[in-house]
């Protein structure tokens, strides 16, 4: 069987006042004519990346509206996620060849999660699958009355051809495909129906929610951080795709200039993703020594509240990455008000328009020149953080992607109606939504 994740009970109506009025009450209009339907979502690791937050989030709020949610993992071991982690770069663009051997330990762990996929199924109207893992499920699954859903979070604008055309021939059993970005659909997609929605934070989750200035304070002191001190943060996976070193070589640049300057890199490190190992060795020989940079890990029981401290209380977040599917952080980041400087790759522009929320660069130079410009400037970097929080509000908020979802499933149902089926009622209510 495949392992289901836990993910508790959420409210929709708990949103009322952080949300836009017009998008939730968009949710109880769709979410009516889904009620009774089932959906799973299925991925590798119920932590230590941004699509393991949205679903703790998104989940349950499927739940509330009356759509029975479960999700789910598929298993494999360090070879299996050896292989996807090199599948996953090779879809960026990344060098290099998919071996045979590589193929066969992909495909074989593929062969044995589709059958405990089909051994524990239930009836599911939906199917949602998310990136690279576990994408050829579909394909070998017999579980065909389901709507099959591949949503990819990367950017797969420009594959490597030795991966995509390992790939491409499997992903035609899906129904339909999700993107962040309308150019991160590979050439020669086989799948027809494709849709193009961005991921969203969850202003109520421990990461995101408010957090009294003491209790921050207190937080950051805890894991020596210096809060009489300037603080500049990057939080992300440790991934050469985020450029950590790079990041390190900017606020060299500026030392010199803010002698006090703090520089914290926060990451994850998860099964799924056995490179960030590696790549969080180098950052630490890059580092030693130098007592102003803290390299902090969920392994030294930094999480989401000091991650939620270290956003909020920095004077200037950075997102430096190289190649980008969204990242949640710079959103995250801009929420807290606080100004994010970007790499120009992926969603992060779609984040970052221009005069909100922070600013975007291309080189470690530039990334240098305007972390000092926004310490020297704490005014102009107050304004950007405040438009920055305004944009998050409107437009990357989990009941926006919440009505996404809906409105897919809307659609899929339109084109293959679902079974008739018990009712299931939701929690989610206009009396609710108005607190009485």
């Amino acid at each position: 069987m495949l392992d289901v994740v836990d993910v508790g009970k959420r409210s929709l109506a708990s949103y009322r006042g952080v949300a836009p009025d017009w998008q939730l009450d968009e949710l109880q209009h769709l979410s009516e004519r889904l009620r009774g339907a089932r959906c799973m979502h299925l991925n590798a690791t119920s932590y230590g990346g941004g699509v393991s937050e949205i679903l703790r989030s998104l989940v349950p709020l499927y739940n509330d509206l009356g759509i029975t949610t479960d999700w789910k993992l598929i298993h494999g071991d360090e070879a299996f996620f050896q292989v996807t982690k090199r599948i996953h770069n090779g879809l960026q663009g990344a060098p290099g060849e998919l071996t045979e051997k590589d193929k066969a330990i992909y495909l074989a762990n593929a062969q044995l999660n589709a059958s405990r996929l089909i051994s524990d199924s239930e009836d599911y109207d939906f199917i949602f699958v998310h990136d690279p893992q576990p994408a050829v499920l579909a394909a070998l699954s017999s579980l065909r009355e389901s709507r099959w859903i591949w949503r990819c979070h990367i950017d797969t604008s420009h594959p490597n051809p030795s991966y995509w055309e390992f790939l491409a021939p499997y992903l035609r059993a899906y129904d339909a495909a999700v993107f962040t970005h309308e150019e991160f659909i590979p050439p020669g997609l086989p799948i027809q129906d494709v849709h193009v929605y961005a991921p969203c934070i969850d202003p109520l989750s421990p990461k995101n929610y408010p957090l009294p200035e003491e209790l921050a304070k207190h937080v950051l002191e805890w894991i020596g951080i210096r809060t009489h001190r300037p603080l500049v943060t990057q939080v992300g996976r440790f991934d050469l795709w985020k450029d950590p070193l790079g990041v390190v070589r900017a606020y060299q640049r500026v030392r010199p200039h803010v002698p006090d300057l703090q520089l914290a890199l926060v990451g994850s490190l998860a099964l799924d993703d056995p490179e960030g190992w590696d790549v969080y060795e180098e950052v630490r020989a890059a580092t030693a020594g130098d007592s102003l940079i803290h390299v902090l890990t969920n392994l030294v029981g930094v999480g989401n509240i000091e991650v939620n401290a270290l956003q909020a209380f920095s004077d200037v977040i950075i997102q430096k990455s190289i190649r980008e599917g969204f990242g949640l952080v710079v959103s995250e980041a801009a929420w807290k008000g606080t100004p994010v400087i970007g790499g120009r790759v992926g969603g992060i522009p779609l984040q970052l328009p221009e005069g909100v929320g922070g600013v975007l660069v291309d080189t470690i130079e530039e990334c240098a020149e305007q972390l000092l410009r926004l310490l020297r400037q704490p005014e102009e970097a107050r304004l950007l953080g405040e438009r920055g929080r305004e944009h998050v509000r409107e437009n990357f908020l989990m009941p926006r992607l919440l009505r996404d979802h809906l409105l897919l499933l809307d659609h899929l149902a339109t084109v293959r109606p679902l079974p008739a089926r018990d009712i299931v009622p939701a929690s989610f209510s206009p009396a609710a939504m108005q607190g009485v």
